[in-house]
């Protein structure tokens, strides 16, 4: 795996010496954009539309923009510099709170923590801690030039980073347009979506959701790639005609009683696409 960043996490006066591996991968299928003529792929040049001309990597700078077309440009070896001397800091853990404090809007990406050389043993000493208290660590971190306010805790026997924003970047709930001010929801009506609910509560289990976009999108390039006949198919799902609030709340705890036996089935989606090797995704 991969080792993103090395560094130190310290509480208190115990030092750990870590390495930071990403935990997630994105498996978006990427497309290209070809010329339709003679399917080449685009290219996409830098060029100063003052000057007119294409720009090499040594022309460009970078700068900051205080205001409409005024510009403050900062120098490569300051930013670096400035980088360096948050990079040099410890990730020291500040505060132990517990996980349920923080919502979820604040979580951003997610990394694993494994020991560098000398660190097994502290590793394993703030995971069996923070597994007893049932706590989390809050720190401090810069992750790819970019300062981060971070948690630490444990996920299967391993510490992970979890990035978070910070408050100021979590947009205002006030500025959401057309929200409802008061409830103005019946008894009848709310007993009926507490039924529902309780009908489809289920343990989470991440093995049962499929991307079935992506998983479509891989059968459709290796048809192509096979040069079979594709059919793409164009039927959709048709929307209820119930339209009144009562009657879908009931319709839908109807249909959850009816399908609740099959719920609890943990068989795969079933591919038409013969068994072939698909192309990479990511």
């Amino acid at each position: 795996m991969h080792t993103m960043w090395k560094g130190t996490i310290s509480f208190g006066l115990v030092n750990i010496p870590v390495k930071m591996h990403a935990a997630t991968e994105n498996k978006d299928v990427k497309l290209r954009q070809l010329h339709k003529a003679c399917k080449t792929p685009v290219k996409y040049e830098k060029v100063c539309p003052h000057c007119e001309k294409e720009l090499e990597t040594d022309d460009i700078v970078k700068a900051y923009e205080y205001t409409k077309n005024k510009f403050v440009v900062l120098d490569e070896d300051e930013l670096k510099a400035l980088q360096k001397e948050q990079e040099d800091k410890a990730v020291e853990i500040v505060d132990f709170v517990s996980l349920e404090e923080i919502d979820p809007i604040y979580f951003e990406r997610c990394y694993y923590l494994s020991p560098n050389e000398g660190g097994a043993k502290a590793y394993s000493l703030l995971r069996k801690a923070l597994e007893e208290t049932g706590r989390i660590g809050v720190a401090s971190m810069v992750i790819r030039s970019k300062q981060q306010l971070a948690v630490i805790r444990v996920y299967k026997n391993v510490l992970v980073v979890e990035t978070i924003h910070y408050p100021d970047e979590v947009r205002n709930v006030a500025d959401v347009p057309n929200i409802p001010a008061e409830d103005a929801v019946a008894d009848k009506e709310l007993k009926t979506a507490k039924l529902l609910i309780d009908q489809l509560t289920a343990t989470f289990d991440p093995e049962k959701y499929n991307d079935d976009y992506r998983e479509a999108l891989l059968d459709l390039i290796q048809s192509k790639r096979d040069h079979e006949e594709v059919h793409i198919p164009t039927t959709k799902k048709q929307p209820s005609n119930v339209t009144n609030l009562m009657d879908a709340l009931q319709a839908s705890l109807d249909k959850a009683k009816k399908d609740k036996p099959a719920a609890k089935k943990t068989t795969k989606k079933k591919t038409t696409t013969r068994a072939k090797k698909k192309p990479e995704a990511g």
